[in-house]
């Protein structure tokens, strides 16, 4: 039987603005006019799941009190959740030659170190930083050495959490690394690969908003930040980095995305030490 296509709800001007408002003021994120077929498609998900069939409803409850749940639900929708394992993969060549063993014959004479990877997505990343050190260390579980992964979208943690992934995620991951940290395992369904325990006991996953307070107690001896702050504003990007500044330990590393700069504007102590790498002075 022939079913006729069925259209989906128009998003007037307003309520793109509104939106985009509400996306800029909760999570930092800009969507420029040109974004509106994008905002459209992935609030439309929204409006399907919640059985609502107009934008204009969808925009009064959001802003309603009864709604505070789903503007969280669609600030993750808006999102952008693309990772990789070992993603630009001249950061963990230097992690891996250079930071990393400072670091650890500090940890191996008593002291912490700690990691920071925000805005870590579906966890390719605080994975991939956890299986660099282990690689060199084995015996990390005997050291106080950590990684904190965090992101605004708690959805995408949960998935993080699991450490599963599927067989195509896993590709451009060298054969031995998949051999030492990865083996066959099912999700409900679904096939893939289940990441070792020694790596995810590791890290620490939790939910947090880089534009709120961060409760983190002591410094970090490297943070990457790669491909966040590319959403945010240059106004919001200047009031983060002397952020990351304050949270980072004397001697300790940042490193962004491959479209990222920290603005001579800012006026911290970050060094260029490298290819979307900074570093503090001792």
């Amino acid at each position: 039987m022939y079913q006729p296509k069925q259209h989906s709800p128009d998003m007037s001007e307003t309520d793109f603005q509104v939106i985009a408002d509400i996306a800029h003021q909760d999570a930092g994120l800009v969507f420029t006019p040109e974004k509106a077929s994008l905002v459209r498609s992935r609030i439309n998900r929204r409006l399907r799941k919640l059985g609502i069939k107009r934008f204009s409803d969808y925009i009064a409850f959001i802003t309603s009190q009864q709604g505070e749940g789903e503007r969280k639900s669609m600030i993750y929708s808006l999102t952008t959740n693309i990772s990789s394992f070992f993603r630009e993969p001249h950061h963990f060549d230097l992690f891996a030659n250079k930071v990393f063993p400072k670091l650890l014959s500090n940890a191996r004479n008593g002291g912490r170190v700690r990691i920071w990877s925000a805005g870590c997505s579906s966890g390719q990343e605080p994975y991939s930083i956890a299986m660099t050190m282990h690689s060199i260390a084995p015996d990390l579980s005997n050291l106080d050495v950590k990684v904190l992964a965090t992101d605004i979208d708690a959805d995408v943690l949960e998935i993080a959490k699991t450490g599963f992934y599927h067989p195509s995620e896993i590709e451009n991951i060298s054969a031995g690394y998949q051999k030492e940290y990865f083996s066959p395992s099912t999700n409900g369904t679904q096939k893939g690969y289940l990441i070792d325990q020694r790596i995810r006991g590791l890290i620490s996953f939790r939910e947090l908003n880089l534009l709120h307070d961060w409760p983190m107690n002591g410094l970090f001896d490297a943070i990457f930040c790669r491909n966040v702050v590319i959403y945010f504003d240059e106004s919001t990007q200047l009031r983060l980095w002397p952020r990351f500044e304050k949270a980072t330990a004397p001697g300790g590393w940042l490193f962004v995305g491959h479209s990222e700069r920290l603005s001579e504007k800012l006026g911290t102590s970050f060094q260029n030490v490298g290819p979307t790498t900074y570093r503090l002075p001792n």
